[in-house]
């Protein structure tokens, strides 16, 4: 009888920790769409990029095991609140609007938005500048809803991805587009960007909008995990480690103010 109890006990054991260990894997969801220099998926299947090394090094720090899962720009919140992933890491600004459906982590960067044009083309990043003029803006994303409150005399058309949108402005069948400003300066580094295009500048700061940087989606309640990611950051912020691996992609500090 006492083999058995021991038995039993150990088995019990192993399924705690077991289920403990389950617990701590953690579905970390990047979107399928390439955001270079951030995440690209690439044709193995695995995602890589500033943005996933910083991921990877949080939860490192926060000691979860967290597996990279991919899915449409547009699909991730509703991935989030349907328990398919457990956490958004895409370069998900943090607004009050999406503050409604999940909750968000400390932030882990903070860049502006800015309006790239064709060269030669008098165009400036204000609602008199772009009138009458046709901007590409990914869809879903913050800059959709910017162009749409803030240049309403401009023609918005949307894309699936940047890429698509940037594809366009080299074609010549846009004026300009709205995009974080890394990746307008991704774009601008490539052969087609540096014959194409140019920086027109920074559009004015909407909070309300554009919000208070970027920050990991968790849902709504999932306090547990909120707090482990944002010990992680901490932790990779005062060791260096955030540095260090943002040093092998930018020469600023993307971190901001």
């Amino acid at each position: 009888m006492k083999t058995l109890s021991a038995i039993a006990s150990l088995g019990a054991i192993a399924l705690t920790l077991s289920t403990t260990a389950q617990a701590d894997v953690v579905r970390v969801g990047f979107a399928s769409e390439p955001y270079p220099p951030f995440a690209t998926l690439q044709s193995d299947g695995s995602v890589t990029g500033w943005e996933v090394d910083i991921a990877n090094a949080v939860c490192a720090a926060a000691e979860l095991e967290c597996e990279i899962v991919t899915s449409s720009w547009d699909g991730l919140i509703p991935a989030l609140t349907t328990r398919k992933i457990d956490a958004i890491a895409a370069s998900l600004s943090i607004t009050e609007q999406r503050r409604k459906v999940i909750d968000f982590s400390d932030k882990y960067y903070q860049t502006s938005a800015a309006v790239m044009g064709a060269k030669g083309d008098e165009i400036t990043p204000t609602p008199e500048g772009l009138a009458g003029k046709t901007l590409g803006v990914q869809s879903a994303s913050i800059h959709q809803t910017y162009a749409k409150r803030h240049f309403p005399d401009t023609r918005v058309r949307e894309y699936q991805t940047q890429d698509e949108a940037n594809q366009d402005l080299f074609a010549g069948r846009i004026d300009a587009t709205l995009a974080d400003i890394l990746v307008l300066d991704d774009y601008l580094a490539s052969d087609d960007g540096e014959l194409c295009c140019d920086m027109k500048g920074n559009v004015a700061h909407d909070e309300s909008i554009l919000g208070s940087g970027v920050g990991f989606g968790v849902r709504k309640g999932d306090n547990e995990l909120l707090e482990r990611l944002n010990a992680g950051i901490a932790e990779i912020r005062a060791s260096g480690r955030y540095d260090e691996i943002s040093k092998q992609y930018f020469d600023f500090d993307i971190y901001g103010d």
